[in-house]
């Protein structure tokens, strides 16, 4: 068990290292920077680059990630975070997550996404305890951790601008009226955040021996864990909370084996947010409702559609493009089809209960194995399988995300990406190796299994779907869940059951994302694991928040411009993602309430 703990605590500085500035961003700025996560991965092919092809010093190689990811962290929050921050937080977060995605593909084009061997510039392995074998560079990260925190502990208690950085994360608007810089202190520790960011990775790939563009996101949600576990806004509470999960990571691990590592991570996350969301050291959060609700998706009505528009589309849809469209055009109308499902589906959630869930990867991965297992291992039908699948997704969702309910503000929104996270690493660990030969569906004798069969389905429960969407908003049901959405400490004085009722529009998404991936996985016939991502998520979210948050209809626009505009840069698919996270960011600057939304 030495041997564990010693692991665990090798882990949790390196964790402790990114939570830092993780919890320095949002306590000055009450923003989650899901941007921080990629200045892991970005600051280790800097100094891989450096080093091993300019043939840099470490150090000199280190103090330039410093300046790099400083410099670039100001950049973003000029550009990107602080003109939403002090109105829009959630928005904010969105944006980004958004950064985060450019920031890995724009590296994955500069270095390539191949794995690196990084430079052994500091043994690694020269010490040993037991069988636990480490080295002078785990010491020397430690030593670094530790002289930045006494620093950062210092630079906080007696310089000027250590003290407006805590005055202003204290009570932004009373430091405004005390005449303290609060623009140029949010700046400030947006650098700080950053550079840290760049050092963490490099000493990761150091401690890892490989360097990665993409790697910083595993790292990062795990040192997010961490310093939401010891208070986000709590240096101390990151430091503390990074030791902590690491020990507890490596004893699961040592318990229950590598698999089990995201699982272990996430349902620490979820634990704490549910039990106590301000962290192990932090405050409780004071937010009493959702940031969003009322300001980002409340904001300005929806366009006039003449009515003509309706015939028209569903004579486009339903008779021209299956007329006249090629096989290439089916195809791609196949998958506009069904992410507009999902996405019309999420319109619930996000438009009328006001909780912009970030997880939604986890439901249609239920869907899409459930249907799957149905269909290859038993004597089902496609037709009987996918409704099953949209039940499974939305009773399985429902169970797990129960708990999270009482969770307040961006909180909840963290919580459901924790959820849908843990729900995919649960699937990776049962089957790790994916489901091939999944059968297309069929009518009678006839296979459906074709471009125009797959397309006319889909199009069919596009609209369906679209229907349900419209009576579930005309119903008593419906309004109450806009009530919930609109003011849930009202509609709680009113009597109305507001966590059942959140609960509720989390179900119906999730239906519509089972059913999603239900036809998917028979599109695609193979599944696996790494289709259901982050990036799965984010896609949804930007397909409701392009054609409007509150509009099932809007979905339909969305899912055009995203999966069929982009459908243009599919040779270069760094660069479509690149493409998605400026969409998301454009639109949630100028126009938050989506394209078909007039803004307030």
């Amino acid at each position: 068990m030495l041997d564990t703990l010693i692991a665990g605590l090798l882990r949790g500085n390196v964790y402790a290292l990114g939570a830092v500035g993780i919890s320095l961003v949002f306590g000055v700025m009450n923003v989650v920077n899901f941007a921080q996560f990629s200045f892991f991965g970005l600051g280790a092919m800097l100094a891989w680059f450096f080093i091993t092809q300019l043939g840099w010093p470490f150090w000199t190689a280190l103090l330039a990630v410093v300046v790099i990811c400083a410099a670039l962290g100001l950049v973003i929050n000029i550009t990107v975070v602080k003109p939403l921050a002090q109105f829009l937080p959630l928005a904010a977060m969105l944006s980004t997550y958004a950064v985060s995605q450019i920031l890995d593909n724009a590296s994955q084009l500069a270095f390539t996404a191949q794995f690196r061997v990084f430079p052994k510039v500091l043994p690694t392995s020269n010490f040993q305890v037991g069988n636990m074998s480490f080295g002078t560079s785990d010491l020397v990260m430690l030593g670094f951790t530790a002289v930045t925190m006494l620093a950062m502990a210092a630079f906080l208690k007696y310089g000027k601008i250590g003290q407006a950085i805590r005055a202003t994360a204290q009570d932004r608007e009373a430091a405004v009226q005390m005449g303290i810089p609060v623009g140029l202190v949010q700046h400030l520790a947006f650098v700080i955040a950053s550079a840290l960011g760049g050092v963490a990775g490099v000493f990761i790939a150091l401690y890892v021996g490989i360097a990665n563009p993409s790697s910083g996101l595993n790292v990062g949600m795990t040192a997010f864990v961490a310093a939401t576990l010891g208070g986000l806004g709590s240096l101390v509470g990151a430091v503390v909370g990074g030791f902590v999960l690491g020990i507890l990571e490596a004893g699961g691990i040592y318990f229950f084996g590598d698999s089990a590592r995201e699982i272990i991570v996430f349902v620490v996350l979820i634990a704490v947010l549910i039990l106590r969301p301000g962290g192990l050291l932090g405050k409780v959060p004071l937010i009493s409702s959702e940031p969003l609700t009322g300001t980002f998706l409340g904001k300005g009505r929806p366009q006039a559609i003449p009515r003509w528009v309706w015939p028209a589309a569903f004579v486009v849809g339903a008779v021209l493009i299956p007329l006249f469209g090629g096989d290439y055009l089916l195809i791609t109308g196949t998958q506009v089809l069904i992410y507009a499902i999902i996405a019309a589906g999420f319109t619930v959630t996000a438009g009328q209960a006001g909780i912009l869930a970030l997880g939604q990867a986890g439901p249609i991965a239920i869907g899409a194995y459930t249907s799957a297992l149905l269909t290859v291992l038993l004597p089902f039908s496609f037709w009987t399988a996918l409704p099953i699948a949209g039940l499974s997704a939305a009773v399985i969702s429902s169970i797990l995300s129960s708990p999270i309910w009482g969770v307040k503000g961006h909180y909840i929104s963290i919580a459901t990406l924790g959820v849908g996270t843990v729900i995919v690493a649960v699937i990776r660990l049962v089957l790790p190796q994916g489901i091939y030969g999944i059968p297309g569906p069929m009518w009678g004798e006839v296979s459906l299994a074709t471009p125009l069969g797959f397309y006319l389905i889909d199009f069919a429960i596009l609209v369906i779907t679209l229907l349900v969407m419209a009576r579930i908003r005309r119903s008593h049901v419906g309004r109450v869940i806009s009530a919930v959405g609109a003011d849930d400490v009202a509609a709680l004085a009113s009597g109305v059951r507001v966590r059942d009722y959140k609960a509720l529009a989390f179900a119906i998404s999730a239906f519509f994302a089972g059913i999603g991936g239900s036809l998917l996985a028979h599109q695609y016939t193979y599944i696996d694991p790494t289709i259901f991502t982050m990036l799965m998520s984010l896609l949804v979210v930007t397909i409701v928040i392009m054609g409007g948050v509150s509009l099932p209809y809007g979905a339909v626009v969305g899912s055009i411009v995203l999966i069929g505009a982009m459908e243009l840069l599919r040779f270069t698919p760094e660069l479509r993602i690149i493409v998605y996270g400026l969409v998301l960011i454009l639109v949630v600057r100028f126009r938050p309430g989506g394209i078909l939304v007039r803004n307030a």
